[in-house]
């Protein structure tokens, strides 16, 4: 096989390596923890609507947050990880 196979192979091996945590580089992966999104908004104090345009996040997205049809991930679960710790501190990020 070629030089191309060689090296997606060993892409794909250090992929799923790293999937599976078994790969030890040095590097820390953050996994953020899953956030009851209807608490923080009510925490924060705002509306939905409010909640939604203020992070970034569409109004029907919060509501399947909410309601549990869905759960966040990626970015926007570590968004929402920095909310519940200091709201304060994005909303003057943003602004």
């Amino acid at each position: 096989m070629g030089k191309a196979f060689e090296s997606i192979k060993q892409g794909l091996i250090e992929a799923t390596a790293h999937a599976r945590g078994t790969k030890r580089t040095g590097v820390i992966v953050y996994r953020p923890e899953s956030v009851d999104v209807k608490e923080v908004r009510q925490r924060v104090g705002m509306t939905q609507e409010q909640f939604a345009a203020r992070f970034g996040f569409s109004v029907a997205t919060l509501r399947h947050w909410e309601r549990g049809d869905r759960a966040p991930a990626g970015p926007a679960l570590v968004l929402l990880n920095v909310i519940a710790k200091d709201h304060k501190a994005v909303m003057r990020a943003l602004s």
